[in-house]
Formats: C-alpha cells, sequence, structure tokens
C-alpha cells in the first residue's frame, strides 16, 4: 500500500508538506501542489477520507432531517435524497437519514432540513452546527426552494390561456412560506386579469379535496380550473369531478403542483408545476458544503424555476 512517505519521497518533499497539500492546499504553493499532485497520480495514492476527516476534527457524516409524514405511495423524497447523496458522495461525505427520536445520536458535520414549520424555529436555531433548509422560511435561515410564486403564476396563465374563465385555487392548509408564495402566484395574475380570487384550502390529502368538490359541484360553472397547490390535492379534484360525471378537460381544468410521481398515475394524466428536486437536492448538498467549509458563513437561498408539464387535464387546445 502506497503511504505518505512514499508520496512525499517521490515529490522530494516532506510529509509535513504532502499532507498540507491534501488537507489544507490553500496554504500551500501552486508549484509545491503540482509536484505533490504528480507523484500522487504516479503512485496512484487515494488519501484515506477517514483518516483526513479525523485530522480536521470532522465526521465527513451529513443528517438530512424530514419534518413531516413520509407518504409511502409518493417518492417525492426518494429524489430529493437522490441529490443529496450524489452530490455528499462526490465530496467523500456520508448521509444519515433521522427521525425526531435519533436526532442526537451520533455526530455530524452538518444538517439539512426539510418540513420546517414555523412551531419548529425555537429548537432549530439552537443548532450549533451548520444547516440548511430544503423549503422557504422567513426566519433567515440559508435554504433552497423551487420559486413557489413563479409555479403558480405559471400554472394559473396557463388556465386562462386554455379558455378557462374561471380559476379556483386549491391550497393547503398550513400557515408557511412555501404555501403563501404559492397563493401569491396565483392571486397575483387572476388580478392582472380583472379577475376575483377564489381560494379553498385543506390538509394535503386528496380526499379531502375530493369531498369538498362532491359536495360543492353546483356551484361551480363549466370552464373552471382547478389550480392546485399539489399533485395530492389535484387528484382528489379529479375524482371529484369524475365522480361527478363531470368532463376533463373540455369543462374543467385542473394543474397539480410537485410533478414526481402523483401526476402520472392521475387519469386523464395531470398537467402540473414539476418541481426539479434531485438538482434541488444537489444544491441542498452543494450549500451545506461550502457553509462547512466556510465555518458556517452564510449562504443566503436559491430559488429553482420549475416547470410546467401540459398533460390531459387541462385543454391546452387553444394555447
Amino acid at each position: 500500500m502506497v503511504t505518505l512517505s512514499d508520496v512525499a519521497k517521490k515529490a522530494n518533499v516532506s510529509k509535513m508538506t504532502v499532507s498540507r497539500v491534501i488537507n489544507h492546499p490553500e496554504l500551500v504553493t501552486d508549484e509545491l501542489k503540482e509536484l505533490v499532485f504528480q507523484a500522487m497520480k504516479e503512485l496512484n495514492y487515494q488519501p484515506n477520507a477517514a483518516a483526513k476527516a479525523l485530522a480536521k476534527n470532522m465526521t465527513q457524516v451529513v443528517k438530512l432531517f424530514i419534518l413531516e409524514e413520509m407518504d409511502t405511495t409518493e417518492p417525492y423524497y426518494m429524489h430529493l435524497l437522490t441529490g443529496v447523496s450524489r452530490e455528499l458522495d462526490k465530496h467523500q461525505y456520508s448521509l444519515q437519514l433521522v427521525s425526531e427520536n435519533s436526532f442526537d445520536i451520533g455526530q455530524s458535520d452538518g444538517y439539512i432540513i426539510t418540513g420546517m414549520r414555523s412551531s419548529d424555529y425555537e429548537w432549530i436555531q439552537r443548532l450549533e452546527k451548520p444547516l440548511v433548509l430544503f423549503g422557504e422560511n422567513r426566519f433567515g435561515i440559508d435554504f433552497v426552494d423551487t420559486d413557489n410564486a413563479a409555479g403558480t403564476a405559471m400554472a394559473t396563465e396557463h388556465a386562462l390561456n386554455s379558455g378557462y374563465k374561471n380559476i379556483v385555487f386549491i391550497g393547503i392548509d398550513v400557515k408557511e412560506t412555501f404555501e403563501f408564495s404559492r397563493e401569491a402566484g396565483y392571486i397575483n395574475t387572476v388580478q392582472q386579469r380583472q379577475l376575483v380570487p377564489e381560494i379553498h384550502r385543506f390538509e394535503n390529502r386528496s380526499r379531502y379535496s375530493a369531498a369538498f368538490i362532491e359536495e360543492n359541484f353546483h356551484k361551480f360553472e363549466k370552464k373552471t380550473a382547478f389550480v392546485c397547490s399539489s399533485d395530492r390535492l389535484a387528484i382528489g379534484i379529479q375524482r371529484g369531478l369524475l365522480r361527478k360525471k363531470a368532463r376533463i378537460p373540455q369543462d374543467y381544468g385542473i394543474v397539480g403542483f410537485d410533478g414526481v410521481f402523483l401526476d402520472q398515475i392521475a387519469y386523464p394524466r395531470l398537467t402540473t408545476i414539476k418541481q426539479p428536486v434531485v438538482e434541488m437536492g444537489k444544491a441542498c448538498a452543494q450549500m451545506l458544503l461550502n457553509k462547512i467549509s466556510q465555518k458556517n458563513a452564510p449562504q443566503g437561498n436559491k430559488l429553482f424555476l420549475p416547470e410546467l408539464v401540459v398533460r390531459g387535464s387541462t385543454d391546452a387546445s387553444k394555447e
């Protein structure tokens, strides 16, 4: 096995210089780095990640804490985990998925937290290690998210351009930043067309939006589109309309939000606002690693523009 001493001998430098090149390259001249890297390449020397972490008093572990229910029928979080783990793997970091009861078990270099609600802020602000949120927040914590307002604006504009006269927003019944943004995107767009916003909010489960449509179907005239804050709610709207023998998309349109699985199993398949969840997961990992290397320096936020995916639940023939 090639050792640090072998590399030092090959490059004609000290072991301390080799160690410094590996662990603190910013402290070494470009000439020395080139000598050491060339020796490492010729000897096929791979630095020991565990030893490197130990020397820096690091764990090479990042904890991902999901603060909301993980529905086994919807792989939203699997996409997020894929993005996070791919990026961490490039930097020889391990990902540890933790639950409420195991959050404090074991050491880590930082946290990625998703599903945070306002009530969680009190304990989250006490965390001493670097932290990045997956999801908008109003507390000044670094985050990565979709541009939620742009997404629902896009959905509402599509519905209007598709010939629907009445646009109803079906929201998630939470007083959180992401939901405020989604509602704002809808409200601003309908008001620009001199229309009156109409909003109904439910727990993020399809059975509630389905029951709402079945009970209130008589209130919605033909050429109504429902812009929904999630694909789950959109599927419920679709189910309720179909039970009432409504014609989709000729008389009623539906636009969801997420685009990671449920939109594809609905029939007709859902028009939706697709979030680039894998890419956002990568960005979470990148932001956290930057924060770790920069001794917890603030990173700000990063918003990703979602994509409108048009399918059978809206009539796009007029666009």
